[in-house]
């Protein structure tokens, strides 16, 4: 493959209190008039993140036509699994005016660092607005996945709810600084709610420079099954991106070699290169990604060359 960088599209200006800061995992979805929405983690002065969105022209995605005032979904009550922050992941249109969206949401904790779970929101108005199907996660802590489910990309084919998640129980020290070790699981729900205590593994760390990866999309086309996927090097200390091809969703091949999309030499995604999510738009394939310190300076786009 191969990407052509088209350029950072936006980043806050920090006009809006809620949104002062970042614009973290762009998530594209292709709404009537032509245009591209793409839902992302804006951050407050204190560094919580709210689900806000920015439009798009699908013909030149750098174009910004629109961005939200208010966020789509705030964080969760007092005490709940996101009351320090929320990130939307993945966007399921179930029907015309109908949409689900995953996100994470963002727990302190003591002994460790945080934990990452996944709820669920529901949009009756095509995705101007989003409230939450409970104040529980979805995908609650379980013995088997312990501290982390989270990073979901959601599908929603021939009736079932089809997921790709982080997965993980264990923490490790990379650069003196504790962080978190995951991998990459499958489950399948007949509602889009209701989903099993533990998945079915498809991807884990390939070498010890590896301990975890971040934000799996997953695309189908006429060869089958795509990952995008962000991998977490000791080496670098920080995000590369990953690709993986599978013909049933399930049995994963790495191939990051085949991606052709990695760091700038200087610039707002020269440090690191993440949370990639792909989309076809106007003829057209595109992927929208983060940089340097997990979006501080906002989201960018790169556009796949036809051979």
């Amino acid at each position: 493959m191969r990407w052509r960088k088209l350029g950072l599209v936006y980043r806050p200006d920090g006009t809006l209190p809620w949104a002062v800061s970042h614009a973290m995992i762009p998530t594209p979805m292709l709404m009537e008039g032509d245009i591209i929405r793409v839902y992302a983690t804006f951050c407050d002065a204190d560094f919580v993140g709210r689900a806000g969105y920015v439009d798009l022209e699908a013909r030149d995605p750098t174009r910004v036509r629109r961005v939200s005032t208010s966020p789509v979904l705030d964080v969760g009550i007092r005490g709940a699994f996101d009351e320090n922050g929320v990130a939307p992941l993945s966007v399921v249109r179930v029907d015309e005016r109908t949409l689900y969206l995953y996100f994470v949401g963002f727990e302190l904790g003591t002994k460790i660092r945080y934990r990452l779970l996944t709820g669920l929101a529901v949009s009756e108005d095509g995705g101007a607005s989003f409230r939450r199907v409970r104040r529980t996660p979805v995908l609650e802590r379980s013995d088997a996945e312990l501290y982390f489910r989270c990073g979901p990309c959601v599908r929603l084919e021939q009736g079932r709810y089809r997921m790709w998640y982080i997965a993980g129980s264990e923490w490790t020290e990379v650069a003196g600084k504790e962080m978190p070790v995951y991998s990459v699981k499958y489950a399948e729900s007949a509602d889009g709610i209701h989903w099993p205590d533990a998945g079915t593994p498809c991807l884990a760390p390939a070498t010890e420079d590896e301990h975890g990866f971040g934000r799996p999309y997953v695309v189908r086309d006429v060869a089958g099954y795509r990952m995008y996927l962000s991998v977490r090097r000791r080496s670098v200390a920080a995000y590369r991106l990953g690709y993986a091809v599978s013909a049933d969703g399930i049995n994963w091949t790495r191939r990051d070699r085949e991606l052709g999309l990695d760091v700038s030499p200087v610039g707002w995604d020269s440090q690191a290169i993440m949370y990639s999510a792909v989309i076809e738009a106007g003829g057209r394939t595109y992927a929208f990604y983060n940089g340097n310190d997990f979006g501080r300076d906002g989201f960018g786009v790169a556009v796949l060359e036809r051979d």
